[in-house]
């Protein structure tokens, strides 16, 4: 977890070199010259405490400035929302004992001041023209926009069909629990599917934080994939947990996006989590209290659901209930009575096609 927070971290800050920043603009002034940098942005206290000789100028920050003030040796000090140049033409002297597997000056400085404070740092490589981002010890060469570009077109179509296949699965369940036939392994197969889309998306989307401007139709393309995905996992654990409050549901994707892929397809490790008795039965059947398919009916107020589902305990109790039954729970009434048990028959006979 540690090392997955601290990647979440590093692809954070790679927000502020994305394409259409000024930032980026200031970089790749430099890279065009030819002309290497070093530089460091937030944390400036800590950072402060490495500092020696340069001068204090505290400017408004312009890509131009960086890009003339790179031309001196030292290093460029930023603050940490890149608005202001603090200092510039300073020598860092961080402590020589901390390890670094750089070899040259310059990218060994970045990486000791990334690991002995909180501040991300830029290298900028004079004969290489590559740009390595340090943070917590941590390196990552930015990468030509292209090639992100190429890997962001990649991993949506992965996603496109993760999403395809989700939406399978879930037609496929919705039909088992009309007719209460649903198992663990079925309920597993769902959380794995959800998993993977999510998953997915977080690498999609930290593409997009790469490519800033440049990643506006793939922000697109994958919002429009992920809709409702959230929503609909949400309803799923409700549905299956055996605590179905929302607290206790959001406590769960976030314990299901712990587990390793392998084995949030195990049932075992799914029932677990859901708080099920059940121990490698992939077969066991479960019921659906109903939350996921009432949420596809027009209209129906959350508060509304949340009491049919405490009524009549399930999925199949609410199919068999009459319109009498329905229209006896608060807020119903016999209108809505009506078009609840109209809406379910339609969405039972879809499920069927």
């Amino acid at each position: 977890m540690a090392e997955q927070r601290g990647k979440d971290l590093m692809h954070q800050e790679l927000e502020k070199v994305a394409p259409g920043t000024r930032l980026r603009e200031g970089l790749d002034m430099i890279l065009s010259a030819r002309t290497g940098a070093l530089i460091v942005m937030g944390d400036t206290d800590a950072v402060d405490e490495l500092c020696d000789g340069g001068f204090v100028i505290d400017t408004p920050f312009s890509p131009q400035r960086l890009f003339e003030l790179a031309k001196m040796d030292g290093a460029i000090i930023l603050d940490e929302g890149g608005e202001r140049i603090i200092r510039a033409n300073v020598h860092l002297v961080p402590d020589s004992s901390l390890l670094t597997t750089e070899t040259g000056m310059r990218h060994r400085t970045a990486e000791r001041v990334s690991r002995q404070t909180h501040a991300l740092v830029l290298s900028v490589s004079q004969r290489r023209e590559v740009v390595s981002l340090y943070l917590r010890g941590r390196r990552v060469a930015l990468e030509d926009i292209e090639v992100v570009l190429a890997k962001a077109n990649q991993a949506l179509q992965t996603l496109q069909n993760y999403r395809t296949r989700l939406d399978e699965v879930l037609d496929r369940l919705t039909h088992l629990e009309f007719y209460d036939l649903v198992t663990i392994g079925n309920v597993a197969e769902a959380v794995g599917r959800f998993e993977m889309v999510r998953r997915v998306s977080k690498e999609v989307t930290r593409y997009i934080a790469q490519l800033g401007t440049d990643g506006r139709l793939i922000r697109m393309q994958a919002d429009e994939l992920t809709a409702n995905v959230e929503d609909q996992y949400l309803l799923l654990t409700r549905d299956y947990a055996a605590d179905p409050s929302l607290r206790e549901a959001a406590s769960l994707l976030g314990r299901f996006a712990e587990l390793p892929l392998e084995r949030l397809l195990e049932s075992d490790a799914v029932a677990h989590e859901l708080g099920l008795d059940a121990i490698d039965r992939a077969e066991q059947h479960v019921y659906s209290r109903g939350y996921r398919v009432l949420a596809q009916l027009p209209a129906l107020p959350a508060g509304v659901t949340n009491r049919l589902v405490a009524r009549f305990d399930s999925l199949p109790g609410i199919m068999k209930a009459s319109s009498e039954q329905l229209d006896e729970v608060d807020g119903v009434g016999t209108r809505r009575a009506k078009a609840i048990a109209s809406g379910l028959m339609r969405l039972k006979a879809h499920s069927e096609v």
